[in-house]
C-alpha cells in the first residue's frame, strides 16, 4: 500500500508537467487506475501515456491456465485411483483373496517407473522445450486413462499403469513453466496458488469419481478422465507461451552441467519432499480401518473416509496461497520450518481423539499447516538453482515424492500389523519433527529474499 501511495503522490506531482492541450483531452487516471508498467519504466510522461491495459499480463494468464490445468490433472487422477480395487473386482474379475496383492502391484508400478523417468524428462525439458514436455505428458496420460477403460484383465491393467508411469511428468513440467514465467517477487504466491489448485482437484476427484461411476459405470469414468487430460493439452498448446531463453555462450556450452544431487540445499529439499510424501501415503491403507474403529462400525465407511480425506484438501486450498505470500514476505525457509512444525505437532495430536468429530477437526487444522510445505520446497528449489535447470530440479523433486509414495503404504501396513492403527497416525506426524530439526541444524546463516535483502533467521 505504501508503494502505491508513493506512486500516486509522485504522479500527482508530475501532472502539472503535462502539456495543457493534453490535459484538456485526457483525464488523469483515478488512483485505482495507476499504470504501474509506465511508472516502473519512467516517470513524467504525463499526457502522452497510454490508457491502462485491461487484459491480463502474460504471467497472470500463465498462472490461471496452469492452475486450471492442475485442478483438472488432480481431479482426473483422484477420481480413478481410489476405486482401483473395486475396478479389479467388478470389471476385471480378480478374486477377493487376490485383490490386495494386485492393488499393491498395480498401484506402485506407476510410481516406480515415473520416479525413474521424471529426472530424464526434466533434463529433456531444459534442453529442448518445457511446453513440449508438458504436452507430451498430457497426451500420453490421456491415452493411458483411455486404455485403462478398455482393459479386460489385471495383466493388461498392469501394462497400462506401467505406461502411465512412463508418461508421467506433467506436474513438474507445469511447475518448471510457471517458475520460468512469473516475476520473482510473485513466485511464492504463484506456487501456492498452483498447489492450491492441485489440492482442490484432489478434493473434488473422489467425489466426482464416485458419482460418475454410479451414474455411468467405472469404465466411463476412465474415459472422462482421459477427456480431462485432453482439455489440459489444448490449454497448454494454445495459451501457454514459453519465454525466450538466454543464449548460451560457446564457452558455457562446453562446461559440464551442474550435478544437482551434489548441491546441499537440493539434497535436503529432496529428502524433505520424499519424507513428507511418505507420511501422506503412510495413512492411506489404514484410514478406512481407523475410521471404523473411531465410529465403532463399518457403516458408510467409504463416505466417511472420503470426507475425512477431503477435509485436509479443503484446508489446503484455503492455506496454500497464504503460505506462498508468507514465504515471499518472511523467507521460504522460515515458512517451511513453521509448516513442518505445525504439520508434525497436529499430525501427532490427531492420534489422541477417540471419536470422529474431534479427529476431523484436528485433521482440518493440521491441513492448514501441511499446505505450506510443498510450495515452500518448490520455491527454495527454484531460488537455489539456475533458470536452465528448472525441468531437472522439478523432475528430481517429483522422483523423490514417488519414492515416498512407494514406501509409504508398505510402511503404514507394516506398522499397523506390528503395533496398532493409532500408532500409524501418530508416527505420520512424529517423523516430520526429526526432519525439521535436521533442516534447522543445517540451515544457512543468511537467505537472500526476493528483494535481494539478506535476512538472518
Amino acid at each position: 500500500m505504501k508503494e502505491v501511495k508513493d506512486d500516486e503522490e509522485k504522479e500527482g506531482r508530475e501532472a502539472p508537467l503535462a502539456a495543457p492541450a493534453a490535459a484538456d483531452t485526457k483525464k488523469d487516471p483515478e488512483p485505482h487506475e495507476v499504470n504501474f508498467d509506465r511508472l516502473e519504466k519512467g516517470r513524467g510522461e504525463g499526457a502522452s501515456d497510454p490508457e491502462p491495459q485491461t487484459e491480463l499480463p502474460p504471467w497472470k494468464l500463465t498462472l490461471v491456465i496452469l492452475t486450471a490445468s492442475s485442478v483438472l490433472m488432480s481431479l482426473s487422477y483422484t477420481m480413478l485411483i481410489p476405486f482401483l480395487p473395486m475396478y479389479l473386482i467388478k470389471e476385471l474379475g480378480v478374486a477377493q483373496s487376490d485383490v490386495n496383492l494386485w492393488s499393491g502391484i498395480v498401484f506402485s508400478s506407476s510410481f516406480v517407473i515415473s520416479g525413474i523417468m521424471a529426472p530424464i524428462w526434466g533434463a529433456m525439458a531444459d534442453k529442448n522445450s518445457r511446453k513440449l514436455m508438458a504436452v507430451r505428458s498430457a497426451v500420453f496420460l490421456a491415452l493411458s486413462y483411455g486404455l485403462s477403460g478398455l482393459v479386460q484383465d489385471e495383466w493388461q491393467l498392469l501394462g497400462v499403469r506401467c505406461f502411465q508411469g512412463f508418461a508421467a511428468g506433467l506436474w513438474p513440467a507445469c511447475l518448471a513453466i510457471l517458475a520460468s514465467n512469473v516475476p520473482k517477487e510473485r513466485l511464492g504466491f504463484c506456487l501456492g496458488t498452483m498447489q492450491g489448485g492441485m489440492t482442490a482437484g484432489g478434493v473434488l476427484g473422489p467425489l466426482a469419481g464416485g458419482v460418475l461411476a454410479e451414474l455411468f459405470g467405472m469404465r466411463m469414468t476412465f474415459f472422462l478422465g482421459s477427456a480431462g487430460l485432453c482439455i489440459i493439452t489444448l490449454l497448454i498448446v494454445f495459451f501457454i507461451k514459453e519465454p525466450k531463453r538466454r543464449k548460451t555462450a560457446s564457452s558455457d556450452k562446453k562446461k559440464p552441467k551442474t550435478n544437482l544431487l551434489k548441491v546441499p540445499v537440493v539434497q535436503r529439499m529432496l529428502l524433505t519432499a520424499g519424507l513428507v510424501q511418505l507420511t501422506i501415503l503412510l495413512q492411506q491403507p489404514v484410514m478406512p480401518l481407523y475410521v471404523a474403529e473411531l465410529q465403532g462400525s463399518m457403516d458408510r465407511i467409504v463416505l466417511v473416509t472420503g470426507v475425512l480425506f477431503s477435509i485436509v484438501g479443503v484446508s489446503g486450498v484455503i492455506a496454500s496461497p497464504v503460505w506462498g505470500i508468507l514465504g515471499q514476505k518472511f523467507g521460504f525457509r522460515p515458512a517451511l520450518y513453521a509448516a513442518l512444525l505445525g504439520a508434525g505437532i497436529f499430525g501427532m495430536v490427531q492420534a489422541i481423539p477417540d471419536t470422529l468429530v474431534p479427529f476431523g477437526a484436528w485433521r482440518f487444522i493440521g491441513g492448514l499447516a501441511f499446505a505450506g510445505i510443498f510450495p515452500s520446497i518448490n520455491a527454495i528449489l527454484t531460488n537455489s538453482t539456475g533458470p536452465e535447470d528448472r525441468g531437472r530440479i522439478f523432475g528430481l523433486s517429483f522422483a523423490a515424492q514417488q519414492v515416498g509414495s512407494v514406501i509409504g503404504p508398505i510402511a503404514g501396513g507394516a506398522l499397523a500389523m506390528w503395533l496398532n492403527l493409532k500408532a500409524v497416525i501418530f508416527v505420520s506426524g512424529f517423523v516430520i519433527l526429526p526432519m525439521l530439526a535436521y533442516l534447522y541444524w543445517k540451515r544457512p546463516a543468511v537467505e537472500t529474499s526476493m528483494k535481494g535483502v539478506e535476512a538472518k533467521f
